[in-house]
């Protein structure tokens, strides 16, 4: 791009006006042949030459002003190149891969999602075909002809095809150039382009101004010469726009890319006709709205005109563009317009510095521009002059927020799994040129989210009954935050059509928590219960009776016991009648027995002082949440793991001499000392080395020998000068010098091993060996620290080996041997999804102390429906990428492979006692609301009481800080549909409450009239 040349013409306001441009008339002169006498034909050549040339320059100079042989050529070649859209995947198609616009626009990025997609279950449906001369086209470089986008976004619809979501980049755009402003565009085509939109040449290429492409040119070979000179701009505005959307980086690297930048840019504009006004027209206007001007901070990326005077200026497109059209009197705004608007069409040359480092240049060249402007009658001098002495300041805006709409939270839900999915940040996929349909309903995600914020309301709590004993209190209802999720069951997977919460943060409570939800564990327990039963069914059911008299059945292993005798009882029977057996057990709930669990002696309560003396059934421990009967069944659990088969590892308690003992010792020391390195590292790591000594010394009652040890350990290069300088600011004065260097010469060498020194300074080996560690390699991580403290480990519990400790020994092998079986629990938990990667290894995971999540919770009960199957929770069912482009690529989620995870008849059994869980136990709330003669409902209830607990050196607690409360119910409804709802209170305030898993049911009662036409209809979704 050049400087404005001094041109005597003018560009007129209006477009479809006739330019008043002088007109060059060229008359014909022909000169009569002079006579002359006869000479031999070969004289006659040059002659014949110089004509041909003549003619040459003539037809160049009449194509140069028709167009009429190049415009025919272009439109002949762009009609050839061509694509449709077919069904399935396309074998003749190609992505760009390089260009600024094709990686923001996501086109680049398509063969890299398309093999991510189909490996989460997506196929192809529909996709671009290119001609064989489109696709050797773009095979030589080129970029295919097409009416490009000024803006793409993510666009988000329900499964009912509603739109939910759409994000525009860039945000402002102008519809047309007709309602632009002609100020506007004549300062573009003053400083760019001058005679783009001349119409007398319909058929003019806007792709190539010859008199500008021959200065380029020409500058070029001065330079490559060695002769200073300026370098003259070739560029016009199509090519300009070729090279920012299309060539690498936005770059022209060289005369190869300039030469596609020619090639597609003019093949592009003849792609409609030889008559190229319309397609000038549009050039303006893209380039208007698309031209790249640099990032701000708070803004991100900006692009056109109308973003340049919000991001820059702090503008508004629209009152700029009316500003610029009204007559005078001319005010300072319009002037100060008309100055922003200049300053950014010239500050694309180099946006990053004019735009930052450069202003004060740029200002002068904008009154520059305003002077010429003026001299040539462009402009009026009142304009002029108010425009030059306008200051520019930057006071750009922060990109505007998208306004939070009733499907807030399910939109978040769509875009974080897009996100995922694609591997793009936020930012990045609401850029992308990108259509995506989701699962959810979205009159029905607003409705069930209307209803749970209008709890928040008192009127509203009350007629929904939440004001009760282990319900809420009066004052609190706006303090409770809800999640509900509800799941559909297709072929093609667990359909969500619901997820919403009523917290104000993008952070999905449903999808992304970990929370104590309390006796809902009970159902895992129960469910890992029921599956050891047709284990053992299996396992035993073919056995003839007397075989199975004679198995070896450890004491401990009640439940083998329990399936052999009940086979020996019954032979042939079925597992459905076997699994109703089980749980018909009888279980006491007792709270007053300890069980040893979780390296230590615990004890565990009921709900009710009632059921203390109570020994109920499985079934009915399940339907009224008693505690004590779940606690016992997962210790049978836990002892089936340990004890069950002839190999099982409990006879290692049996046989000291068992060589396999010493390899659960070693086992066991690297996990209890792993344990304490991980303890140790957070209290340490973040500490210099005189803060990670005055936390060491603040920790612990030191004396003068305790912590000469302990800081000899760590820091065993010390100088005397140094240690007795730490002594004394610790001690003063009370141990003089002379003792002071009797201890540093008896423990600075290393006569005492690290379990020595950590006696002498009662401290934890680990501990010592940490600080050490640190002060020697402070770059170290905790993964390097683990690794490195290997051998350590073993040397702190060699006392483990000694044989006058078997006590010691036999009761660190039943603890690796309960962490073992939770390990197998864990395995069982996770097939069922279980999102977290350990259990507690304690019988209180029994009552929720592992924590859960209300998603998995769900995903659990769909198993449950489905006959024992696991199918994928789907949340998105379609994306379409460059809609009405060559790239045009469409995904569909295509029916899944369910797998069986569980056995139908452990499904259906368990499926039976949810239902009585709502028909006679802690669900009978619901009885009412939900069940039909056709429509079953079934569920869980959960109340988890979350709290920090502190103990003191004898396991007494201290203090006991609540962290948080929920109360849970997960559900079926029908043989469709199930879910999940939750009510959570966080931080300090869950102490003020007193809620019960009753909460959430009486909120699944007001939900009942939303949720049940939806419930009834046949037409869900398309």
């Amino acid at each position: 791009m050049s400087e404005p040349q001094g041109q005597s013409h003018r560009i007129e306001p209006t477009l479809n006006a006739r330019p008043s441009y002088d007109r060059i008339k060229f008359d014909n002169v022909r000169e009569k042949p002079s006579i002359a006498p006869p000479s031999p034909p070969v004289h006659y050549l040059p002659w014949l030459l110089v004509l041909l040339v003549l003619l040459l320059v003539v037809a160049l100079y009449q194509e140069s002003r028709g167009h009429f042989y190049q415009s025919t050529l272009w439109h002949w070649y762009a009609a050839k190149l061509t694509y449709q859209v077919k069904p399935g995947p396309s074998t003749q198609i190609r992505f760009p891969s390089a260009g600024p616009f094709d990686q923001r626009f996501g086109y680049s990025g398509i063969p890299v999602w398309s093999s991510k997609l189909q490996n989460s279950g997506f196929a192809i449906t529909e996709q671009s075909q290119f001609s064989e001369d489109l696709l050797r086209y773009v095979n030589n470089g080129f970029s295919p002809p097409y009416t490009e986008k000024n803006h793409a976004g993510l666009s988000i619809q329900s499964c009912q095809q509603q739109l939910m979501y759409q994000s525009k980049a860039p945000a402002f755009q102008f519809d047309s150039l007709q309602n632009i402003a002609p100020l506007l565009v004549q300062s573009l085509l003053f400083v760019e382009d001058r005679t783009l939109l001349t119409p007398t040449h319909p058929h003019a290429n806007p792709v190539i101004n010859f008199p500008r492409l021959g200065a380029a040119l020409w500058s070029q070979l001065q330079r490559a010469v060695g002769i200073p000179a300026n370098a003259a701009g070739g560029s016009t505005l199509a090519t300009q726009l070729e090279k920012y959307r299309h060539s690498p980086q936005g770059l022209t690297s060289d005369i190869a890319e300039k030469t596609r930048q020619l090639v597609s840019a003019s093949v592009r504009a003849y792609q409609h006709g030889v008559d190229t006004r319309q397609s000038r027209q549009k050039i303006v206007l893209d380039y208007i709205n698309t031209v790249p001007l640099a990032a701000t901070a708070t803004y991100g990326e900006v692009n056109g005109i109308g973003e340049g005077l919000f991001a820059w200026f702090g503008a508004e497109p629209s009152r700029v563009n009316q500003l610029l059209k009204m007559a005078e009197p001319y005010s300072e705004e319009q002037a100060l317009a008309l100055k922003q608007v200049l300053a950014l069409i010239i500050a694309q040359r180099r946006p990053s510095y004019y735009l930052l480092q450069g202003r004060n240049n740029l200002e002068q060249l904008v009154n520059s521009h305003l002077n010429l402007m003026r001299q040539q009658a462009l402009l009026p001098d009142a304009l002029a002059s108010k425009a030059i002495k306008q200051p520019l300041h930057f006071n750009g805006k922060p990109a505007p927020m998208t306004a939070r709409g009733d499907d807030f939270k399910a939109v978040t839900m769509v875009r974080t799994r897009l996100s995922q999915l694609l591997n793009q940040n936020l930012y990045q996929l609401d850029r992308l040129d990108l259509s995506s349909q989701t699962t959810l309903h979205s009159q029905l995600q607003r409705d069930v989210s209307k209803q749970l914020r209008q709890l928040n309301d008192f009127d509203t709590a009350e007629q929904a009954g939440l004001f009760a004993e282990r319900l809420l209190q009066p004052g609190q209802q706006h303090q409770v935050k809800y999640s509900f999720t509800l799941y559909q069951a297709t072929d093609s997977g667990n359909k969500v059509r619901v997820q919403t919460d009523t917290t104000d943060q993008p952070f999905d409570l449903n999808d992304a928590s970990k929370l104590e939800l309390g006796s809902t564990a009970k159902l895992r327990v129960l469910i890992s219960y029921l599956e050891i039963i047709a284990e053992l069914h299996r396992l035993y059911s073919e056995e003839p009776t007397d075989t199975l008299q004679f198995i070896n059945i450890a004491p401990q292993d009640n439940l083998t016991a329990w399936s052999v005798a009940f086979l020996i009882d019954n032979p042939g029977v079925r597992l459905d009648t076997m699994l109703q057996q089980a749980l018909e057990r009888r279980y006491s709930a007792d709270p007053q027995e300890s069980f040893l669990t979780g390296g230590g002696l615990h004890a565990f309560n009921n709900f009710r002082k009632e059921e203390n003396v109570m020994k109920p059934t499985v079934a009915e421990a399940l339907q009224q949440s008693i505690n004590l009967p779940f606690v016992r069944l997962l210790q049978d659990i836990v002892n089936y793991s340990i004890y069950h088969g002839e190999n099982s590892s409990y006879q290692l308690l049996a046989d000291d001499t068992n060589p396999q003992r010493d390899q659960y010792l070693r086992r066991f020391a690297d996990r209890e000392g792993t344990t304490f390195i991980r303890r140790f590292w957070q209290k340490y790591h973040q500490k210099t080395t005189e803060q990670r000594l005055q936390l060491y010394i603040a920790s612990s009652r030191q004396t003068p020998e305790r912590l000469a040890v302990a800081f000899l350990t760590m820091q065993p290069e010390a100088t005397a000068e140094q240690f007795i300088s730490m002594m004394q600011q610790q001690f003063g004065n009370s141990t003089g010098n002379a003792d002071l260097l009797q201890l540093y010469a008896k423990y600075r060498h290393s006569t005492f091993n690290l379990p020595d020194r950590a006696y002498l300074s009662r401290s934890h080996p680990l501990e010592l060996w940490l600080l050490s560690y640190l002060h020697a390699t402070p770059e170290a991580t905790l993964k390097m620290a683990i690794a490195d403290s290997s051998d350590t480990r073993q040397e702190v519990y060699q006392w483990l080996f000694k044989t006058r400790f078997r006590s010691a020994r036999d009761n660190r092998i039943r603890n690796m041997l309960e962490i073992e079986a939770f390990w197998d629990l864990h395995h069982r938990w996770q097939r069922l999804g279980y999102p977290f990667d350990y259990l507690v290894p304690s019988l209180a995971t029994a009552l929720g102390s592992s924590g859960d999540r209300p998603a998995a919770l769900a995903e659990l009960m769909g198993i449950i429906l489905n006959n024992g199957k696991r199918l994928p929770t789907v949340r998105i069912d379609a994306l379409s990428f460059a809609n009405n482009t060559p790239y045009y690529t469409q995904f569909r989620r295509q029916p899944s492979q369910d797998q069986q995870v569980i056995e139908p008849e452990v499904a259906l059994a368990v499926r039976r006692a949810l239902q009585q869980v709502v028909s006679d136990g802690t669900g009978r709330r619901l009885n009412n609301s939900y069940a039909t003669d056709t429509t079953m409902i079934g569920g869980k209830t959960g109340t988890g009481d979350n709290r920090l607990v502190q103990l003191n050196t004898k396991g007494q607690q201290v203090s006991s800080k609540a962290v948080n409360r929920t109360a849970t119910f997960v559900f079926y409804l029908g043989d469709k549909h199930f879910g999940v709802l939750t009510a959570y209170v966080p931080e300090a305030k869950a102490a003020q409450f007193s809620f019960t898993s009753a909460l959430p049911l009486q909120v699944m009662n007001s939900l009942a009239p939303v949720l049940k036409p939806y419930l009834a209809s046949d037409t869900w979704c398309r």
